[in-house]
């Protein structure tokens, strides 16, 4: 595997901070830090990210090289702002209706509810077809938060075949573009990369593109909207260092070999850095026990806990993970239904019916009026229009870190009761 040194030789925006980082710098600009150096502004020397022309447009054209794209857009906004941007662009090109998971991400349904994009949801690829006949586009997640990945190809073929747009969230699935079968580049007309996420960029950072050119320049009117105006001149450098990391084929041997060992107690996916350990009824006591000696997952479910590694995982701290996790197998037997369960359809609501903050415990039985779950993955855990459960209810009282709560109560439709 090259060095990270022979990798920062071919990045261009690192090659500019760095040079210019040991001149003489009085700063009288932007940042209020006023250091001067690696974190600036918008200079005679540093290009603009807005309307590139020197180290960040060679910079993005290496990237859409690597990546397979027509264009891509470095992000400083998280792959959030590249959603949004994609949302915006296939409204400009005539999408007013878009088929898609539940269980995509809290921006897409953000992003559609702001540009008034309606949503055909399906549950299943088997709903898929049906979904895709009533929509003008098609949203998918690829890989999903524990590395699950679709069947591409033909969800491709399908989009193809009706002449419909393909739009994919591949947020945890940057390093991907090292294998194109199973990379959302391969497929997507439009996809964005999350690229802090499983390469070794700096939080935030992240990677829109474009399979053609017209694609291009729709999406760019998008990423002028969303994308800052203030863009990080490290993060920038980071995602341009992380899209040029290399692979680690033998982490990714490694890691399958602890999974096949571990039988059961061990999921890896079609993406092998989404490593999944379940604990059943014990996951969160098995998560605060390896907090205490400093190893901290990525989420826990309720059920599981998922730990998301990268190329850049060391394999002494892989080693000492597998050695805490082993430990933990021993005095934590499975226990509890840890099988995912499908979500009952949302009930369908007048657009106008009102809506209360009501404690958690109160809300059984009520029909949520704005998504809530577990932050991360950021996938509903109730959504809109769903009936209210105990069971989903323990799960948020439960979660340290939830989106759609405050101050203990969630938001549901009033007069609406148990049935």
């Amino acid at each position: 595997m090259r060095g990270k040194k022979s990798v920062l030789k071919n990045c261009e925006i690192y090659t500019m901070l760095k040079a210019h980082a040991r001149k003489k710098h009085l700063s009288f600009h932007t940042p209020g830090h006023k250091d001067g150096r690696w974190d600036i502004t918008e200079l005679a020397y540093s290009d603009n990210l807005a309307s590139p022309h020197g180290c960040i447009a060679r910079a993005e054209k290496d990237i859409a090289r690597a990546l397979g794209a027509a264009k891509s857009y470095i992000l400083t906004d998280g792959s959030t702002s590249g959603v949004h941007a994609m949302l915006y662009a296939a409204k400009r090109l005539g999408v007013t209706t878009l088929a898609l998971s539940p269980l995509s991400h809290k921006s897409v349904f953000h992003g559609a509810a702001a540009l008034s994009i309606r949503l055909v949801t399906f549950e299943s690829e088997a709903e898929l077809e049906q979904a895709l006949s009533l929509a003008d586009a098609l949203f998918i997640t690829s890989p999903d938060y524990y590395g699950n990945i679709p069947d591409l190809e033909n969800i491709r073929a399908l989009c193809e075949k009706r002449s419909k747009m393909l739009l994919i969230d591949g947020a945890h699935g940057g390093h991907l573009h090292f294998n194109k079968r199973l990379y959302a580049g391969a497929y997507a007309h439009l996809w964005v990369d999350g690229v802090h996420k499983s390469l070794p960029a700096l939080t935030q950072g992240a990677v829109v593109s474009a399979s053609t050119g017209a694609l291009a320049e729709a999406l760019l009117e998008g990423v002028d909207i969303f994308r800052t105006s203030s863009p990080s001149y490290p993060v920038m450098a980071s995602v341009e260092y992380a899209v040029k990391y290399p692979e680690n084929e033998r982490l990714e041997v490694a890691v399958r070999a602890f999974a096949r060992e571990s039988g059961e107690r061990v999921e890896v996916n079609e993406d092998w850095t989404k490593l999944c350990c379940v604990f059943g009824d014990a996951a969160y006591a098995a998560e605060k026990e390896l907090e205490k000696n400093g190893v901290y997952a990525e989420f826990c479910d309720g059920a599981r806990l998922v730990f998301y590694l990268s190329p850049a995982t060391k394999r002494k701290h892989f080693n000492a993970l597998k050695k805490a996790l082993r430990r933990l197998f021993k005095r934590y037997p499975v226990s509890g239904n840890f099988e995912n369960k499908r979500a009952p359809a949302p009930l369908l609501l007048p657009e106008n019916a009102e809506k209360e903050w009501v404690d958690m415990q109160e809300a059984t039985g009520k029909i949520c009026a704005a998504a809530c779950g577990l932050f991360p993955p950021c996938t509903p855990l109730i959504r809109v229009g769903e009936r209210v459960t105990e069971e989903k209810i323990r799960a948020l009282q439960k979660a340290i870190n939830v989106f759609g709560v405050k101050d203990g109560k969630i938001s549901v439709f009033i007069g609406e009761t148990k049935e």
